[in-house]
């Protein structure tokens, strides 16, 4: 969320300290005056901020001003690693509900980490288990394009792997079908 900016005639201070395009400091002036430059110039005033004495305000195009800031909030964004568990046991039923819930995941933008625990005896039929993931991959690339962040990957309590959701629809199943 982001805080709506205050430009132009929005401003209420009496003295303003200016910066122009290119950075440079214009000095201290009055509001009036500043925004008469500001169209002169053929661009905006806006607040940068007001928690300084006296706040500054820079002399900017609008349009791009804000066009930077949301390429900047999309760059920042964090993306998360949602989990998914199977378990040895898990029917057909449960993978395709499993895989849809992943598929909201990865629609948000997030990674998931798919894991399968394996108890006991499940261990030795781990070619069995392997075949549970790449069922639910297989079911899972049905409904959107994704590709591996990390390989499908034995670990002493099983296997994990983590996907992510494809740039290109028809190069990302290609490449996932071979995968699995």
């Amino acid at each position: 969320m982001r805080k709506q900016n205050i430009i132009n005639n929005q401003i209420r201070f009496e003295e303003i300290r200016v910066v122009d395009e290119k950075g440079a400091q214009m000095g201290i002036m009055k509001t009036q005056e500043a925004i008469l430059l500001a169209k002169q110039k053929g661009v905006d005033l806006v607040l940068v901020t007001e928690n300084t004495t006296p706040p500054v305000c820079k002399l900017i195009e609008y349009g791009k001003y804000l066009y930077r800031q949301k390429k900047h909030e999309r760059k920042s964004k964090v993306t998360e690693v949602k989990g998914i568990r199977l378990n040895f046991n898990i029917s057909l039923h449960d993978i395709e509900t499993k895989a849809k819930q992943a598929k909201e995941f990865l629609e948000k933008g997030d990674k998931v980490k798919i894991e399968l625990i394996l108890r006991g005896r499940e261990k030795a039929l781990a070619g069995f288990a392997k075949e549970k993931i790449n069922k639910f991959v297989e079911i899972l690339n049905s409904y959107l394009a994704i590709e591996f962040d990390q390989e499908i990957k034995k670990l002493p309590f099983g296997f994990i792997a983590i996907i992510k959701k494809g740039k290109n629809e028809s190069k990302n199943a290609e490449v996932a079908d071979q995968k699995v």
